[in-house]
């Protein structure tokens, strides 16, 4: 309740009026996108009854007319786009980060590194295609953290019927991707991810999850934690140190809380935590009204994960000294 009185008070005095003087920004984006659609629409019809009469001196000038005002109108849509998303993250997105922890830093340009992404190996496809944005650098007590959105692609190729090559690409991750400290250096490596083989394939499903590129199979002793995840690592003996009873029964506490497809990783002195999602989750509305507390609520739980993460794996106890 107390979060939800304190977000509600930032949209009352403060971000509730910013939305509303964003809205004029959004609604000229809306009407110039409108007059696009007309214009190609206009330029179609005149451009089949010159072709019509079969005056192609004509025709060839209005189409080269055709596609260079198409083309400055939407640089200008791009342009006052781009103006809105940049006033929205930076005076409505920023001032939410800012009310969970004034001291953690935000660049809504910028996104976990490459090398980090890979550094978990979590996800071992090559990407041809590697996006993100919105990320958070902070410390909650002694722990350090990096949060982003991150979008990563392969490019593969289809052939159809006909035997012409389609280019098609395709989603490795989508979602919140973050690392953070962990209390001990990792000689070995971890690795936890959704047991999808045992929901699709029940007892069958077992056989799979002893096949993987990840290491040994790993089986522990909490039914509740087996249903929900697949463990495999590098050292049954290290996996079992770092996967406590306290530590298992955070990773289920956070999964019932998202219900989202969520991977980690246990690497050198780092935990890396992978947290699937669909959509783009803090970008501004273009086709509908911005001013609603419904999506500043929402927002702020997803920063709120960074925390909720940290504090439920207990990240912050020093109970073992780094070597």
């Amino acid at each position: 309740m107390e979060d939800v009185s304190k977000i509600n008070e930032l949209f009352q005095t403060q971000l509730k009026d910013r939305l509303k003087a964003l809205e004029k920004l959004r609604i000229t984006v809306i009407y110039m996108t409108i007059i696009l659609i007309v214009a190609i629409i206009v330029f179609f019809i005149l451009a089949y009854k010159i072709a019509a009469s079969n005056n192609m001196t004509i025709f060839y000038i209005w189409i080269g007319v055709s596609i260079i005002s198409a083309g400055i109108i939407g640089y200008f849509i791009s342009k006052k786009k781009r103006a809105y998303r940049h006033q929205y993250k930076t005076t409505v997105v920023a001032e939410i980060i800012r009310l969970i922890d004034p001291t953690w830093e935000y660049h809504y340009d910028q996104c976990i590194s490459p090398a980090d992404y890979h550094q978990s190996e979590l996800f071992r496809h090559e990407c041809d295609r590697y996006a993100g944005d919105d990320l958070v650098l902070g410390n909650i007590d002694k722990t350090d953290f990096q949060f982003s959105e991150l979008h990563t692609q392969y490019k593969t190729y289809t052939t159809d019927s006909q035997g012409n090559s389609q280019e098609k690409w395709v989603t490795i991750f989508k979602g919140i991707f973050m690392h953070a400290e962990f209390n001990k250096y990792i000689g070995g490596k971890t690795f936890v991810q959704p047991d999808r083989a045992e929901k699709l394939l029940g007892k069958l499903g077992q056989m799979f999850q002893k096949i993987s590129s990840k290491g040994e199979f790993i089986k522990l002793e909490n039914p509740e934690f087996e249903k929900l995840f697949v463990v495999h690592g590098s050292d049954q003996i290290e996996s079992r140190y770092i996967l406590t009873p306290t530590m298992m029964e955070a990773m289920v506490a956070i999964q019932k809380k998202y219900s989202r497809p969520i991977s980690y990783s246990f690497i050198g002195s780092r935990v890396y935590c992978a947290m699937s999602f669909t959509k783009d989750l803090f970008e501004p509305r273009i086709m509908s009204s911005g001013i609603k507390f419904s999506d500043i609520e929402g927002m702020y739980d997803l920063f709120r994960i960074i925390e909720v993460i940290i504090k439920e794996m207990n990240l912050n106890t020093r109970i073992w000294t780094k070597e």
